[in-house]
């Protein structure tokens, strides 16, 4: 079995496999095949895989091997019918990237599609690794730009009170945020629209605030529901009225598979003070600030630096491949049954939970989403969407 690992695109600094994932991979009995320089950007050198078992090849060669696996999704057309690809398709947002699998008769497996609630998943969970990573270091930006200091200090020249933040969304980001700020000596507030949430928010040292009519808007999924925009501006109104005096802002509102909601109007920005910091985490699907430039860190007229740096986890190369790597490197051991790569039926990661289970999702299979020229039976949402 030969398996890929490739140069990522774009601005991307991560790699998809770290060299001390290779033993394990050739213990499984794979051979790994990484094109040159992949890891230089994380921080591993060519030599490092080498020393580790690894052969280092071209494109060419990487890009053939029988199973991809990447951080972002490779250009399907330049690939080979029945090849397999584990990556970050993301295809709500990009149900072109599902045609042309489709097309290619690629097998797609996107591991932001993988059924979070099942307990086998979790170490596979790209979606938890990476936003944790993000929740971290967007509070670590936040620090950075503020231009004050934050845990309280007691000098001879008197007292620093500490810093306010505010962190809107307490998912798994969400509560890394609140954490690292909370261990930084801020004082923390924290917003969500799942109610469940706020023992979770104290448990790590935040202040729930809490909204008038609000209640556990989660799906069966485990992520949140989309709102009213009634009870949106009800929310936004409610936080940004905390967030008034703050120091720093984080957002974190991301919907699965849809455009990041505002939270943070222009209106709201006028009302902050002078030298607070707004980190916006989801600038790569449209912001929840509206006046988040992506890939930007900006000032307003009134003295409010909003930053909206996309690929936040790619901002910690190193640590965030790792834990990639770990993760996929969990999926496909669970993919090799006596030294092949199987495509079990009853697999839940794969296909997610039957019906009847407490884990079911109308509409919503696993991290498979297409092989053989057609989108998988149980992906019915994603086939509405791909047409």
């Amino acid at each position: 079995m030969k398996l890929g690992v490739l140069v990522e695109g774009g601005d991307e600094t991560r790699v998809a496999i770290v060299p001390n994932s290779v033993p394990k991979l050739m213990k499984l009995g794979f051979e790994v095949n990484v094109e040159s320089g992949a890891g230089i950007s994380s921080h591993h050198l060519d030599s490092e895989y080498e020393a580790k078992g690894a052969s280092i090849v071209s494109r060419e060669v990487a890009i053939g091997c029988e199973i991809l696996i990447c951080i972002g999704a490779p250009n399907f057309s330049a690939l080979s019918e029945g090849q397999i690809v584990a990556c970050v398709s993301d295809p709500f947002r990009h149900p072109e990237r599902v045609k042309q699998a489709m097309d290619s008769k690629i097998t797609l497996m996107s591991m932001d599609m993988i059924p979070r609630r099942l307990s086998r998943a979790q170490a596979m969970d790209v979606n938890s690794s990476q936003d944790n990573l993000a929740g971290y270091k967007a509070v670590l930006m936040g620090a950075a730009q503020v231009p004050k200091g934050i845990p309280m200090m007691t000098t001879s020249a008197g007292t620093v009170r500490p810093a306010k933040f505010v962190i809107m969304g307490s998912g798994v980001a969400g509560l890394q945020a609140i954490a690292t700020a909370k261990r930084l000596g801020a004082i923390v507030y924290a917003s969500d629209v799942r109610k469940s949430t706020a023992e979770q928010i104290q448990s790590v040292g935040g202040r729930f605030i809490e909204v008038d009519g609000m209640d556990d808007f989660e799906d069966d999924s485990g992520y949140a529901k989309p709102l009213t925009p009634e009870f949106i501006q009800k929310v936004n109104d409610t936080v940004c009225e905390v967030a008034a005096d703050a120091d720093v802002i984080v957002t974190t509102a991301r919907i699965f598979g849809r455009p990041a909601p505002i939270t943070v109007p222009a209106s709201a920005v006028s009302n902050f003070k002078p030298g607070s910091v707004v980190v916006d985490m989801n600038a790569d699907v449209g912001g929840n600030c509206e006046l988040t430039t992506a890939g930007e860190i900006v000032t307003t007229d009134n003295g409010v630096t909003i930053v909206g740096t996309t690929n936040l986890p790619g901002q910690l190369a190193s640590t965030a491949s790792m834990l990639y790597s770990n993760n996929l490197t969990t999926f496909v051991t669970s993919l090799v049954k006596d030294g092949e790569i199987v495509i079990d039926p009853d697999d839940d990661i794969l296909f997610g939970a039957p019906e009847g289970s407490d884990f079911y999702v109308s509409g919503m299979g696993g991290v498979l989403v297409c092989m053989n020229g057609e989108i998988h039976e149980k992906q019915t949402r994603l086939a509405e969407v791909v047409g």
